[in-house]
């Protein structure tokens, strides 16, 4: 049986309360995620601003690419847009730039992996309020009908949620457990990944070519790319492990 359609109107200070929850809990989640790591406190403000300002940057540069006029005038950092795969890159090279001037040596990209995967979670929760990020129609009982568009539509929104909060809590076992040690981050990323391929199937994206859209090309470059960065990281690691036990 099919539910009534659920019209919503996008509530402007909901959407932003959301938002604002998610920023909060994840700094809060950060800040005890990182209590273990031997870095001053100063060290760990950078690394949260450059995780933070990378996301953000990420999260609208390709909006910003497409539209010249608004990037010229800088209109355009403060429009509509924003995507979270591209906000998840910008924060992980953030975060690496930040340890590069810094001169931070140490691996923190598993403190890192919890409160990104809840600050998100928390997020598309603002994005299903707001009415946008919808997917294509659909005869499901859960459909939902959003506003500004005809019909019951996949609340792609919330599924993405559900992968978030999930990734959450199987990456807080797996740092409690001590697996994939100096790896979350990349885990999180790769999973990700091949989530939003699966799920892009859902949404009403335009297809670029062999009935692919961006997101998709873009998730079938990135998880070769950070597969390849685990495997040197752990490459590095025997390395200077087999350095240590031979010195």
């Amino acid at each position: 049986m099919t539910l009534p359609p659920v019209n919503f109107q996008p509530p402007s200070l909901l959407y932003a309360g959301i938002m604002l929850t998610a920023i909060v809990v994840g700094a809060v989640l950060l800040k005890f995620s990182q209590t273990k790591l031997e870095l001053r406190w100063w060290e760990k403000i950078g690394l949260g601003l450059g995780a933070f300002c990378g996301g953000m940057i990420g999260a609208k540069l390709p909006f910003a690419l497409g539209d010249w006029e608004g990037l010229r005038s800088g209109t355009v950092w403060f429009a509509d847009g924003k995507t979270i795969m591209c906000g998840l890159i910008g924060a992980y090279f953030g975060v690496e730039l930040a340890k590069w001037v810094l001169e931070i040596r140490i691996k923190t990209g598993d403190s890192f992996a919890v409160p990104a995967a809840v600050a998100i979670a928390i997020g598309r929760l603002a994005c299903f309020v707001g009415g946008c990020c919808f997917g294509k129609p659909t005869t499901m009982p859960w459909g939902v009908s959003f506003p500004h568009v005809d019909g019951l539509r996949h609340p792609t929104q919330l599924y993405e949620s559900a992968f978030h909060f999930t990734a959450a809590i199987i990456l807080w076992d797996l740092k409690r457990r001590g697996l994939f040690r100096g790896q979350l981050f990349k885990l999180y990323m790769i999973t990700y990944f091949i989530f939003r391929f699966l799920t892009e199937f859902l949404r009403p994206e335009a297809p670029l070519w062999l009935g692919l859209t961006g997101y998709q090309w873009a998730a079938l470059w990135l998880v070769p790319v950070f597969a390849g960065m685990w495997w040197w990281s752990v490459r590095e690691m025997d390395v200077a492990s087999e350095s240590a036990a031979s010195s």
